[in-house]
């Protein structure tokens, strides 16, 4: 038996080249080999095999098979590219090595090993393997029978290799697959682990995540932290990798920024700490990208500082703005230094924070969801826990329904746009402006039912003041404006510990109407006695608890009020 030489199998390196393994004697085929003589009984043979495979200089495995009884021969690694082996792929049939001209290193260490015939195989005019053997152990040399025999055996073998080979590198991609698998699972269990099940939140403060991890899980992360007198760090980053490395770094930035915030609170120095002790240790090629700020639940101030991610928007009645702070990446460069930035969070504003995931989204044509669509998802969302679902329903119009992800989502909406209320001396007010258009009434209840979500009302009370609200606006849009959408009406929402009032001004600039209203009656109605009109006044009047009324000759008001205990 020749000797066996085979390096150990590495189905993740993809480079081809060479390698050799073992062949077993057999009488068979040397009574079949031609010697000159026939008997052939006093030859011992040895051949090496030699096949492509998964390795940068070695190829696959060929299958055993016996050849003529030659002299024994340490097998010759021939490298992917070295130019005899394209060589070998065009040759027909067994090659002298004698007779090549060709002057390469591969051609030089078959000589100097004592080879003198290779035997290509090829399947599918591709070269799979290559046959070497030795000198004749009868001093003569290979015969036109032994050349025709060993064509005729190569060519039965080759195609049987590549099955082989082609068998060998499906297992090994299947073992990739499986082990990528794996570590997808491994990074998703950290990412899981670590990204908070419960949000603290103050009241009068609405504060929803949302994380879709992408195929290979990215790095993507974000924190919700309570902090010293009451104030909130909220925190959101992304680790420009996937799968385990970036989730491993996701853990260890949100572990030091959370002791970080405790001690420091102010958010240049928290993010100037956390880059000091992630640059040491960071994998090479590695960052992450940070905006860590802190809110006054009290006050609405929100002071915050950016490492290289993606700017913040904040929304106010349908005005959106882009809140610039700027700072390199965590674990770039050692000594970074940040600065801070303050906005203010007054009742309805709307911040969002989210990562590169939303923005970097394509559509069907390859068009980028972009900066100016994602803060224009803010505009029109509603003030309820529906907001981030409706957010990512506008994404998904975008992306359309076959969009392959290519990065984790996540987005923190923060949202001061309703209150809860029960302290003394606390109140808030909102005011709209709506086009005097048909169906505006339905906007105002929208609207006003938005303001009001948070706001301890019983179910029937709410829908009476909704019902109210929509009879008095469309009367200002119907009869005081008569549809003009160049004329608005103005809806004023204030809230009081004891008392919800909205007012209603439109520009018809009428004599009080209460005053000359009368209740109706149907009777008298249908003799002509009284208008058919007046229905509305009184139903508005039977649905809150107090209706006031104002003009001054170019503007008319009508104030509708509800106590919040429900006495009238």
């Amino acid at each position: 038996m020749a000797s066996l030489v085979t390096p150990p199998s590495r189905p993740d390196r993809k480079a081809p080249g060479m390698e050799t393994t073992s062949m077993t004697d057999t009488p068979q085929a040397a009574e079949n080999s031609s010697d000159g003589r026939g008997d052939g009984a006093s030859d011992r043979r040895a051949a090496r095999w030699w096949s492509r495979r998964d390795r940068a200089d070695t190829a696959p495995v060929a299958a055993p098979m016996p050849v003529a009884r030659t002299r024994a021969v340490d097998p010759v690694e021939l490298p992917a590219n070295d130019p005899l082996l394209a060589y070998l792929a065009q040759a027909r049939g067994p090659v002298l090595v004698a007779d090549l001209e060709l002057r390469t290193p591969a051609v030089r260490r078959l000589r100097e090993a004592g080879v003198v015939m290779l035997v290509p195989l090829v399947a599918n005019a591709q070269l799979v393997g290559v046959v070497q053997l030795g000198d004749r152990l009868s001093e003569q040399d290979y015969s036109t029978a032994d050349r025709e025999l060993l064509e005729q055996l190569a060519g039965q073998a080759a195609p049987a290799l590549r099955v082989g080979q082609l068998v060998r590198e499906q297992q090994a991609e299947f073992l990739v697959r499986e082990r990528y698998e794996q570590e997808l699972q491994v990074a998703q269990l950290i990412q899981q682990r670590f990204l908070p099940a419960d949000l603290p939140e103050p009241s009068g403060w609405r504060i929803r995540p949302y994380y879709r991890a992408a195929r290979q899980v990215g790095g993507d992360f974000y924190d919700v932290l309570d902090l010293p007198g009451g104030k909130l760090g909220l925190v959101i980053g992304d680790v420009t990798d996937k799968g385990v490395p970036a989730a491993l770094v996701m853990a260890s930035t949100r572990s030091v920024l959370r002791a970080a915030a405790q001690r420091l609170v102010d958010p240049a120095k928290v993010l100037t700490r956390v880059n000091d002790e992630l640059v040491r240790d960071i994998p090479s090629r590695m960052f992450v990208t940070c905006l860590y700020g802190v809110l006054d639940p009290t006050t609405g101030e929100f002071e915050f500082a950016n490492a290289g991610h993606d700017l913040p928007f904040i929304e106010v009645d349908g005005e959106v703005t882009e809140l610039d702070a700027r700072g390199m990446p965590l674990g770039m460069l050692p000594g970074s230094a940040y600065d801070n930035r303050t906005v203010q969070l007054d009742p309805g504003a709307r911040l969002l924070l989210y990562s590169d995931g939303i923005a970097e989204a394509h559509a069907p044509d390859g068009e980028m969801f972009g900066f100016a669509r994602t803060g224009d998802l803010l505009i029109g969302l509603p003030r309820s826990d529906a907001a981030v679902d409706e957010l990512m329903t506008r994404l998904a119009a975008f992306t359309g329904p076959d969009w392959e992800q290519e990065d984790d989502v996540t987005v923190v909406l923060v949202d001061r746009s309703v209150h809860r209320y029960g302290t003394a001396g606390q109140q808030w007010r909102r005011v709209f402006h709506l086009p005097s258009t048909e169906g505006g009434e339905r906007d105002a209840i929208r609207l006003v039912g938005e303001a009001l979500a948070d706001v301890e009302l019983a179910d029937d009370r709410r829908d009476a003041l909704s019902t109210a609200i929509g009879e008095a606006v469309m009367n200002a849009m119907e009869h005081a404006h008569g549809h003009d959408p160049t004329l608005q009406v103005e809806v004023a929402v204030t809230v009081r510990p004891d008392l919800i009032s909205v007012a209603i001004t439109d520009q018809g600039g009428e004599d009080a109407l209460l005053d000359h209203a009368e209740d109706p009656d149907i009777g008298a109605k249908l003799r002509g006695e009284q208008t058919p009109r007046g229905w509305g006044l009184f139903l508005v009047r039977s649905l809150v608890d107090e209706v006031h009324e104002t003009s001054d000759g170019e503007q008319h008001t009508l104030t509708l009020e509800l106590t919040r205990d429900g006495a009238g």
